[in-house]
């Protein structure tokens, strides 16, 4: 709008506004398929995440009642087990409301280690034990690789991109808009409708805290059944 009023007249004739729509067409279109990928990389990202830690939870509850059934002797394996899950809630989910870090490796250490002492002295045994270290492993996978993927998963440049674009198409918008209170407002609006849309890709590409997170549950209801 500022532009407007310091610009010469034959800047903003039917000719310029002509082409200047054109050129906003061409880069409101490319912007909406970047903006596209945008969402359905961070999308992708939230969903995969989610995924495994339910599919965590699930393992570690199919754990415990494999520990179960080996025998009374897994009762410390268990033990080390439910407190390693809780470990991880708090560190994950903290109720400080500080930024969440990798948990600690400590628990899942003791945990292996536990697991290895066991000496099976029957034939189901022997069998539930080879499960049991299949488990353990596969949910150390699932964990850590859940936990590694806590980087962004969008590209900085195409987030810049987009928002460059975006700025430029406002420009252009406030450069033919009309100096009046309903102008100014319906440019307000928008701008913070597509602001809001990039503050949503933002938070479901960072899962584990803000406003989009994974919620904790599968964790919680999981521990609240280790070690019955």
């Amino acid at each position: 709008m500022f532009l407007r009023g310091v610009l010469p007249e034959r800047h903003l004739n039917d000719e310029t506004k002509d082409l200047v729509k054109l050129g906003v067409g061409l880069v409101g279109t490319m912007a909406a398929l970047l903006l596209g990928l945008l969402v359905a990389s961070a999308k992708s990202s939230y969903d995969t995440r989610r995924s495994e830690l339910t599919q965590m939870a699930a393992n570690t509850i199919l754990l415990d009642r494999t520990l179960a059934h080996y025998g009374p002797e897994t009762g410390q394996i268990r033990t080390v087990l439910k407190a390693a899950v809780a470990r991880t809630i708090d560190q994950v989910w903290p109720r400080n409301g500080e930024a969440s870090g990798l948990p600690s490796q400590a628990g899942a250490d003791v945990l292996f280690d536990k697991i290895q002492e066991l000496t099976p002295r029957s034939d189901p045994q022997r069998a539930l034990l080879s499960q049991v270290q299949s488990m353990a492993i596969n949910l150390g996978q699932t964990r850590w690789l859940l936990f590694e993927q806590t980087g962004s998963s969008i590209s900085t440049p195409f987030l810049v991109v987009v928002v460059f674009w975006l700025s430029m198409l406002f420009v252009s918008f406030g450069l033919f808009a009309p100096r009046n209170a309903t102008a100014v407002i319906i440019l307000l609006v928008s701008a913070i409708s597509v602001a809001g849309a990039l503050f949503l890709i933002l938070e479901l590409d960072h899962p584990f805290s803000g406003l989009i997170q994974i919620p904790s549950a599968p964790l919680r209801n999981a521990l609240s059944v280790l070690g019955r």
